[in-house]
């Protein structure tokens, strides 16, 4: 029986549905959209997908690099069970790097590619993060290097001194600050202070703007080359002698991409859409110790917020530890929004916007999305950077997902592409893990990483056979691999297939954590796992999605992949917007559920958080309000968890609140089970549920399936066969019997 989604008129009317996710069959390009096939279609195809979905190993180009190597590499992945690469220069090259050799020599390597029907994602740089070009802008281009703002000079000065005081030309702002946290903005007139104190004790601090930028491991740095094995994951090779761009600049990015994009185009172009299926960006970043700055700073943040802010940017830059006003932590938020605006507008959007006009796909991950208040104050907002990006993606390199692990960030990849109406998210995996992952634990790994949503894996990584001896991987060279190849493939292909169904949206507060909300940070976590613990299937929605990306119908929120958020959980947040609320009172009142855990926002912003208003006393009476705390989930860290993670405590208000919330259930199990995970998705004619144990333990459940299908079938991405399984009609579905080994994963297919 064929099961639709059904709409509101709203949503069938809405332009940017209609623009970025049309539903549509085999064609090309194909793959860069949504699809919505048959079971027919599906099961003619996915024993033997298409190579654009991958896995690709990340091939580490080392060495002394010629034809023949590339022809035994190529071979060499080929008969692993790769059917696509992900290539990167790397280390002792027998050419400069973006040099004409080198791009001859890619030349070759794509042809050799096509020869075997493999498929090709070029990395943009030359290690890590993305943005340095090899260090042509340390070289060529220094005007265009990464900035930032640092506290150039501090200079203590009593009240009724005065002080005078030459300061350098880079000199941006100048901010005398007092015991309380008082400021006076000092003038400077013709590059000099001369300025009487009042009373009190002061220090004036002169802000200054450094071309300055986060460290790159470079294949081309010297310091790297001479490693006796080069690593590409060596942090420790990583220093600041190759700068990145300026982020913030759109005209650096558009040098970037004159340096390394239309060099491809030149040589390669002729195979763009077709062997080559797009970029690879990596990490980029703002690991800096002082604020990110381009030069248009102070003037964008004007046009956007409303008000000058040079005069606080000097207490945003005071020593660590010390005590800020309400006022400069919400005008440090206000710094981190527009931040976070030129970051996404000017980085990602320019190659998200390239990649589409030449055919092509932009897929990149940011940097520790496992820890997302870290991340939200070097790259600013997830969800913004994320948007334009044609495949949005996570890595795992350092154990963030292991047995025992709690790791529900691979969503932020795989939400943002059902929000924005993407087939795919992806992943980075295994560059760094010690102990390494063997094929058992990196099919769990992969595993955990699709039932979030994730469908397009990349296995680090694959060394150039001349590159000086360095070994590959445990999981390259272990026979297993052989057996997860096709099982990653089809598992990919099949979560690829269709459109998502989650019906609950949770709320990543985001601006919350620029106000450092850690509350706000913990309890989002803990909510992630709460929901994923309940098989419960959700989407992460942010600030901008729920003001005006997502289309607002009667009772739900609807995405522009088509799935309709009926419940909205906004997870102890302080701060959201004057348009996040209104919006979410007009879904409340038209029937969808709102849920506040733990208390409700104390700041309304509107145009500034700077200017955020308190809420009045009933500001919130249209939602359900619940009180209480999840138990904080423990961070993955860079090493396998020592032991099994304690079982969450759950107030029980909060959970009976939830579950009231959520009364439509997707999948209900005989019994309650926090190892079972849960992903569902939607083609024409069928419903397809992944069921993953993430436990150690066997289990059997008699679980019920809500749809409209009249048999259930057991799909095999490991065999690729297809077989019926025995099931019980019920009233709004079926009713199966379930056994699953510890970290077995099933696909279910309701037709």
């Amino acid at each position: 029986m064929a099961i639709f989604l059904s709409t509101n008129a709203a949503a069938q009317k809405s332009p940017k549905r209609d623009n970025h996710a049309t539903l549509v069959s085999q064609t090309k390009y194909s793959w860069q959209k949504l699809q919505m096939p048959t079971v027919a279609q599906v099961s003619t195809t996915w024993r033997n997908p298409p190579a654009e979905y991958g896995p690709e190993p990340y091939f580490d180009m080392s060495g002394a690099v010629d034809q023949a190597e590339v022809q035994r590499d190529l071979d060499a992945m080929k008969a692993l069970g790769f059917r696509a690469i992900t290539p990167q220069a790397g280390v002792n090259l027998p050419f400069e790097y973006l040099s004409p050799e080198y791009f001859k020599f890619f030349q070759m390597l794509v042809a050799e590619a096509k020869k075997r029907d493999m498929r090709v994602w070029i990395v943009d740089d030359i290690g890590y993060p993305s943005g340095f070009a090899g260090g042509r802008f340390t070289r060529d281009k220094p005007e265009l290097c990464m900035q930032t703002l640092v506290v150039a000079e501090r200079i203590a000065v009593e009240g009724g001194s005065t002080l005078h005081h030459a300061v350098s030309q880079d000199t941006v702002a100048v901010t005398a600050i007092g015991e309380n946290q008082t400021t006076i903005e000092v003038p400077v007139i013709g590059g000099t202070i001369d300025w009487t104190a009042p009373a009190g004790k002061w220090q004036v601090s002169m802000v200054e703007h450094h071309f300055d930028t986060a460290p790159t491991r470079s294949g081309s740095n010297p310091k790297l080359a001479t490693e006796p094995r080069p690593n590409t994951n060596n942090v420790q090779a990583k220093d600041k002698s190759q700068s990145l761009e300026d982020y913030l600049n759109p005209v650096a990015t558009q040098q970037f991409l004159a340096f390394t994009h239309e060099q491809y185009k030149k040589y390669v172009g002729d195979e763009f859409g077709k062997t080559i299926l797009g970029f690879r960006g990596d990490e980029p970043d703002y690991s800096v110790s002082g604020l990110p700055w381009t030069q248009s700073f102070f003037d964008r943040f004007q046009q956007v917020k409303g008000y000058d802010i040079a005069p606080y940017v000097a207490t945003f830059l005071q020593p660590r530890g010390t005590q800020t006003t309400p006022e400069q932590a919400r005008a440090r938020a206000d710094y981190w929004d527009v931040f976070s605006i030129l970051f996404a507008d000017s980085f990602f959007k320019v190659q998200a916007d390239w990649c589409a006009a030449n055919h092509l796909e932009y897929q990149v991950h940011l940097n520790h999305e496992e820890a997302e208040l870290e991340l939200t104050q070097s790259e600013g907002d997830f969800f913004r950077d994320m948007k334009s990006v044609q495949v949005p993606g996570i890595d795992t390199t350092r154990h963030q997902i292991w047995t025992d692990t709690i790791s529900d960030f691979p969503r932020l990849a795989s939400s943002v592409s059902h929000v924005y109406g993407k087939p795919r998210a992806f992943t980075e995996s295994f560059a760094s893990y010690k102990p390494p992952a063997d094929a058992t634990m990196a099919r769990y790994v992969l595993n955990e990483q699709f039932v979030r949503g994730i469908n397009l894996a990349e296995l680090m990584y694959f060394p150039s056979s001349n590159a000086g001896g360095r070994p590959r991987t445990t999981l390259m060279e272990q026979p297993e691999l052989a057996t997860l190849m096709p099982y990653a493939g089809r598992m990919s292909y099949l979560m690829s297939m269709g459109r998502p169904t989650a019906s609950v949206a949770l709320y990543l507060p985001s601006s919350s954590m620029w106000l450092n909300d850690r509350v706000a940070d913990t309890q989002f976590v803990s909510t992630e796992r709460f929901l994923s613990e309940h098989q419960i299937d959700f989407d992460i929605v942010s600030e901008d999605a729920l003001a005006k990306d997502l289309v607002l119908g009667k009772g739900a929120f609807v995405t522009m992949s088509g799935n309709q958020y009926r419940t909205v959980i906004l997870p102890a947040v302080s701060l959201i917007s004057q348009a996040v609320l209104e919006r979410l009172r007009s879904f409340a009142t038209s029937g969808g559920h709102v849920l506040y855990l733990g208390r409700t926002p104390s700041l309304i912003a509107g145009k500034t958080i700077l200017n955020a208003r308190t809420p009045g006393p009933d500001e919130f009476s249209w939602a359900t309000v619940v009180p209480g705390e999840l138990s904080p989930t423990p961070t993955p860290s860079d090493n396998p968890p020592a032991q099994t993670p304690l079982a969450q405590v759950i107030p029980p208000t909060m959970l009976q609140a939830i579950l009231d919330a959520t009364p439509i259930r997707d999948v209900v199990l005989g019994q309650p089970s926090t190892a079972w995970r849960i992903l569902k998705r939607r083609w024409k004619d069928a419903d397809v549920y992944l069921i993953f144990n993430e436990g150690a333990a066997a289990s059997n459940h008699t679980v019920r399936f809500i749809g409209r299908g009249k048999k259930m079938e057991v799909w095999d991405p490991q065999t690729g066969t297809i077989a019926p399984l025995r099931a019980v009609k019920t009233a709004d579905g079926l009713r199966v019997n379930v056994t699953l080994q510890g970290y077995e994963s099933r696909v279910l297919v309701l037709r």
